[in-house]
Parts: C-alpha cells; sequence; structure tokens
C-alpha cells in the first residue's frame, strides 16, 4: 500500500477543494459559529462509538499536554475553521479560489511562529521566499491595483480571513507537535474535536445562536452532513495515512491538489477565471510555499 500512499493525500486534498467551493458556500446565512459548532459537535459524535475507549489515555497527559490539546482545538479546530467559513461565505465578492490559495500559506506562518515560540532561527532564504509568497498572494488576490475599502467589494475582508485562517493552522501545527508528543494519532484526533466541540458549543451558547437550529433548512442540513461525511472524517484519516508513508516533501506536492481543484470547479462551477497576472500571483505562491516546505523537511 506503500506506493499509493501518495494517493490518499491526493484524494483528501481533492475533497477540500469540494468542501471550499461547492459545500460551504451553500451553508451561507447560518452564522458561522453555529457551522462550526454542528461540524465539530457530529464528527465527535460519530468518532465515539470507535474510539471511546481510547479516552483513557487522558491519565497519561501532562499539564502541557493539555494546554497543547486546547491551543490546537481553540485555535485550528474553531478559530481556524471559522475564519475560512466566513471567507469562503463571500461566493458573490470574490473568486473562492483565492481565498483557498491564500490559505496555502499556513506552512510560512507555522515557521514563523516556530521560529517565535520554540526559538527556530528562520534562514535567509526562508525569508525571502516568504517575502515572494506573500508578494504573490496580493498579485493573486488584488492584482496590480491597491485594495479599495470603500467599495463594498468584499475581497479584501475575505482575503484577511483567509489570512487568519493560515496563520491559526500554521499555529495550529506547531503546537500539535507537542499534543502528539505522548499520544496516538489516533486519540489526539478525537480529543482534539471533542474539545473543539465544547469550545463552540460555549461561543454560540454565550451568542446566543442555539435557537437558530431548528430553523436550519433541509438542504442545509444535507449539506453539512455531506461536509462531515466526506471531510470532516475521511479526508482527515485519509490524509495522515499517507502522510504517515510519505516524506513531507512529497505530501506538499500533493496538496497542490486543493488549490487547483478549487481553481479546476471555481471556472466549471461559477464560470470565473483568474486573470494572468492572478495566475502569476499563484505561480509565485505556489513555488515559495514548495521551497519553504522543502528546507522545513532538510532541516528536520
Amino acid at each position: 500500500m506503500y506506493k499509493f500512499a501518495p494517493f490518499f493525500v491526493v484524494l483528501a486534498a481533492v475533497l477540500w477543494g469540494v468542501d471550499g467551493i461547492i459545500l460551504r458556500p451553500a451553508l451561507y446565512g447560518l452564522p458561522v459559529a453555529l457551522v462550526v459548532f454542528l461540524e465539530t459537535t457530529s464528527v465527535s459524535l460519530i468518532l465515539t462509538p470507535f474510539l471511546f475507549r481510547k479516552l483513557k489515555a487522558v491519565k497519561n497527559l501532562q499539564l502541557m499536554d493539555f494546554l497543547a490539546f486546547f491551543v490546537v482545538a481553540a485555535i485550528g479546530g474553531v478559530a481556524g475553521i471559522m475564519a475560512i467559513t466566513k471567507a469562503l461565505f463571500y461566493v458573490n465578492y470574490i473568486n473562492l479560489s483565492i481565498v483557498v490559495l491564500i490559505q496555502k500559506l499556513q506552512p510560512v506562518f507555522a515557521i514563523v511562529l516556530a521560529a517565535l515560540l520554540l526559538r527556530e532561527k528562520p534562514s535567509p532564504q526562508f525569508i525571502l521566499w516568504a517575502i515572494l509568497a506573500i508578494g504573490g498572494a496580493y498579485l493573486m488576490t488584488f492584482g496590480l491595483t491597491l485594495p479599495n475599502f470603500h467599495t463594498g467589494d468584499k475581497t479584501t475582508e475575505a482575503a484577511g480571513y483567509a489570512l487568519l485562517a493560515a496563520a491559526s493552522f500554521g499555529c495550529s501545527t506547531v503546537f500539535s507537535k507537542r499534543a502528539l508528543k505522548n499520544v496516538e494519532f489516533e486519540f489526539a484526533t478525537y480529543f482534539r474535536f471533542l474539545i473543539a466541540s465544547t469550545i463552540s458549543f460555549i461561543i454560540v451558547l454565550f451568542m446566543g445562536y442555539l435557537p437558530e437550529i431548528p430553523t436550519i433548512s433541509k438542504s442545509q442540513w444535507s449539506v453539512l452532513a455531506t461536509i462531515v461525511m466526506t471531510i470532516g472524517v475521511p479526508a482527515v484519516f485519509l490524509y495522515y495515512y499517507g502522510l504517515k508513508r510519505i516524506k513531507a516533501s512529497v505530501a506538499t506536492i500533493c496538496e497542490l491538489a486543493f488549490p487547483m481543484t478549487a481553481v479546476i470547479l471555481e471556472y466549471f462551477v461559477h464560470e470565473k477565471l483568474l486573470s494572468w497576472i492572478q495566475w502569476l500571483g499563484v505561480f509565485l505562491l505556489l513555488l515559495s510555499i514548495i521551497r519553504v516546505t522543502r528546507m522545513q523537511h532538510k532541516r528536520r
């Protein structure tokens, strides 16, 4: 099965692309926090019959382990998903493939945060590629024009949420190293979703969104169920099954199926195509991400 490992990562990335362009924008109109609560809680309930016994590993966790899991769940499992969901809700204002591509800045944020939190000093080459990645993201989003905050266009706001999601997922990656130190992957995945569902429940309770659950339409419930059954559970396990069997640099290339799927679906579903200057930004961004990730892999 090792020779098919890259295929599992590609398949997971394709599923994430379908979620970003087709599924999640269909939930527009629902409170973002409510969407995240329903998603994380549903995944937790589905995993409980299979992984409940692994919760006995909690007694082996130290204080720093709990703190790491809390940060991963709160920032990556709640804040990050809320940010990317909010960005993808601007289907009528922005090319959604741009949101997906900006979110691929995650490795850059992860390495920057590792430098700040883990004292891993970035090399001059990393700084150069990080600057090119940011420049590519700007060209991809705004082209050669300056962003205008007074036109009613949500491009800038959507790009900001996408950047926040990338930073959140990057931070989650850094703290995941600590969270996975003393536990198995299956337990870590389950425990993270349990904490995320608890945090999101507190948020929706505080914001008064729970009474809105009965107002969710049948079509929206169908979309939520599809996300949970295809993205929330299978995609995560497909990704980590493949990742355990291939190099990180190979996985990075395979993950490019995520933005490429988004670009293709954006054209066929919403009839939107990037301009040549935006494609130049895409090239700079993806090239920079590949180089940054390979540099990190070689260092390890």
